[in-house]
């Protein structure tokens, strides 16, 4: 009965301190995050518990309120941390393959299939899409590098669509800035089955294989990244 009981506190302690370790990543580049999400914890809890305690009873707007208030934090906190981990990796080497790192279940995501001396990388993510390329670093290298890899994917993926995607802030269809790689990449049109998504990978393994090991360059990215998706979802 004591195990039991311990897992539970366990997982709870560990969602608070993934919370803490987002709300100070997020403090140092946010400094109102504090007060903005108080605010609407106040607001929001004091507005919706007023309409209950007028037309139900005091004590729902007392219970409808203060979740409602915490609710509101939490997706302002959520919104905040995400923006200000972004903009602690926008520009660094590496800083696509983090964005691309919270693409959930469906997703294989392989950073740095080809790394250049001068910093320029591809990624790889495949899913119901296809196989999705994406560059960052100098804009004119990475497209001329997007296109050899794409001959390269061409001989193994068969039908299966390929996009090539620019990370960066310039212009053009192909551009994305990285605050959006991850939610364009999820709406890309589905255009294989889950099983063929299954077959495709074990086909690009053989190109993989040729190649010698690269990898991503080092920087923050991950700890800021990670730190304020695993607070959002470890409650």
């Amino acid at each position: 009965m004591a195990k039991k009981d311990a897992a539970p506190k366990a997982k709870k302690e560990g969602g608070l301190r993934r919370f803490r370790a987002a709300y100070k990543i997020t403090k140092e580049h946010d400094k109102r995050v504090g007060l903005v999400c108080l605010a609407w914890f106040l607001g929001v809890g004091i507005a919706v518990g007023a309409v209950f305690w007028f037309l139900i009873h005091p004590l729902a707007g007392v219970v409808t309120g203060i979740p409602a208030g915490l609710l509101a934090a939490l997706v302002i906190f959520g919104r905040r941390a995400e923006r200000s981990a972004y903009a602690q990796i926008e520009g660094q080497p590496g800083a696509a393959a983090a964005a691309l790192g919270v693409l959930r279940r469906g997703w294989n995501v392989q950073p740095a299939v080809a790394v250049t001396k001068n910093q320029d990388i591809i990624h790889r993510v495949v899913g119901r899409p296809g196989v999705i390329l994406v560059g960052e670093g100098n804009p004119q290298r990475v497209r001329n590098l997007l296109v050899v890899e794409k001959k390269k994917h061409a001989r193994l993926v068969r039908e299966a669509p390929i996009h090539m995607i620019v990370v960066g802030d310039g212009e053009g269809d192909d551009v994305v800035a990285i605050k959006r790689l991850s939610k364009h990449v999820m709406k890309l049109p589905k255009a294989i089955a889950p099983h063929e998504v299954t077959d495709l990978l074990q086909r690009l393994k053989a190109l993989d294989a040729m190649r010698p090991q690269m990898p991503v360059p080092k920087g923050p990215m991950p700890t800021s990244m990670k730190a304020a998706r695993q607070a959002m979802r470890g409650r």
